[in-house]
């Protein structure tokens, strides 16, 4: 067996995204705009028709995936390794606390993948830790594999399945709450990108 397509789904806003608090592995919940925008993007996550879906144990995905439950009448089960970045000590922090308390760190941080904060972990362990879980559902499932999860380990997980070298990852921008990744299958081992930071198109 082996999967054809990969849909990677952002949960929506939370109170710390609205704050510009960072969570990390804090169990935040969806504000209400989050949950709007959950129930917007489902439908549009429901056509992709995945054969599996698999979300984060943290409680933003979680309910943010249950927007696609209600929608598609799928089945969704938790994987902790799915869950954010670990942040460690910047946990529910703010930016400009983080910068106070430790100057520079952000931008190294930012710019470097195999650089933690402390006490956290670096892009490339989240990566690993994702990549595990696609390798598993790939020797269970055929078609399209659905992850609901976190935009620091969507963006670790795209580099690494597409092949980016390290220096390269950086270069990949953020994904927006209730955004998505589209990837298809190239080869047995890594990927195609096909649709990075897509979303439900703005209300006129």
């Amino acid at each position: 067996m082996s999967l054809d397509r990969l849909v990677l789904w952002r949960h929506g806003e939370t109170d710390y995204n609205a704050s510009g608090r960072l969570q990390g592995h804090l169990d935040s919940a969806l504000t209400e705009t989050g949950r709007q925008q959950a129930r917007r993007a489902a439908p549009l996550i429901a056509r992709f028709a995945p054969d599996t879906a698999v979300s984060s144990d943290l409680n933003r995905a979680r309910t943010t995936a249950e927007a696609f439950v209600e929608v598609s009448g799928a089945s969704v089960r938790l994987d902790k390794r799915l869950r954010e970045t670990h942040l460690g000590e910047w946990q529910g922090l703010s930016g400009a606390e983080v910068e106070h308390g430790w100057p520079g760190a952000l931008e190294t941080w930012r710019s470097s993948p195999t650089w933690a904060p402390p006490g956290g972990e670096t892009r490339v362990e989240v990566a690993e830790r994702a990549a595990e879980v696609v390798e598993e559902l790939d020797h269970q499932h055929r078609g399209t594999a659905l992850l609901c999860a976190h935009g620091g380990l969507i963006t670790a997980l795209t580099a690494k399945l597409v092949g980016l070298p390290l220096e390269l990852w950086p270069g990949l921008g953020g994904i927006g709450n209730c955004h998505w990744v589209l990837l298809k299958r190239r080869s047995d081992t890594h990927w195609r990108l096909m649709a990075y930071n897509a979303g439900v198109p703005a209300e006129s």
